[in-house]
């Protein structure tokens, strides 16, 4: 039922009493007191909880001076963010973040480009944060990127695909926090 609907029910049963048994001249408030309905709203889905996530715009970007081409996309989709800082990373740094990936092949080209210039390291916050972001991004690879995201515009390869996000609220918050400090996310 609407406000609107409830508005008008309430109204007519509060004309009911004041013009029952000419009520309208001898007003009693124990009769008013008395009266009872039900209100049945439509169930209304619960909003979806506000998350974040974690995104870097990568070297190639940064050199290309795209980051706020990269930032629009990402507030235009609706995320916010709500802390960023650009850096240049030490090896150490980058692999620390990349740990995951040391015993991949790709390991060691991965720490060289992401230190080879620097990145802009983001929180971003929304509804459903991680899973917009990743759409906001498009696919690793942007030849299978969909038109309209960011790998798709931007990338250059598939090394230097101009973003990272995080892929899982556990990992948001593991690379959020080897980021930023909470003093830094003031959003």
């Amino acid at each position: 039922m609407t406000f609107k609907r409830v508005r008008h029910q309430l109204y007519r049963q509060w004309r009911t009493l004041l013009l029952e048994d000419n009520a309208i001249r001898r007003y009693n408030p124990a009769k008013f007191k008395s009266l009872t309905f039900s209100i049945n709203f439509k169930e209304r889905p619960k909003p979806m909880a506000i998350q974040r996530t974690f995104s870097i715009i990568k070297p190639d970007a940064t050199r290309r001076n795209i980051t706020g081409k990269i930032i629009a996309k990402l507030e235009d989709a609706g995320l916010r963010v709500v802390a960023s800082k650009r850096v240049k990373w030490e090896k150490a740094d980058a692999e620390k973040f990349y740990a995951v990936h040391a015993e991949r092949p790709f390991f060691n080209d991965l720490v060289a480009f992401m230190t080879s210039g620097p990145v802009v390291l983001q929180v971003l916050e929304g509804e459903n944060a991680i899973a917009l972001n990743r759409e906001t991004m498009g696919a690793t690879n942007p030849e299978e990127a969909a038109e309209g995201t960011i790998r798709k515009e931007f990338a250059e390869s598939l090394e230097a695909n101009s973003v990272h996000g995080s892929d899982s609220e556990e990992n948001a918050a593991i690379e959020i926090a080897q980021c930023f400090t909470e003093a830094e996310i003031v959003g």
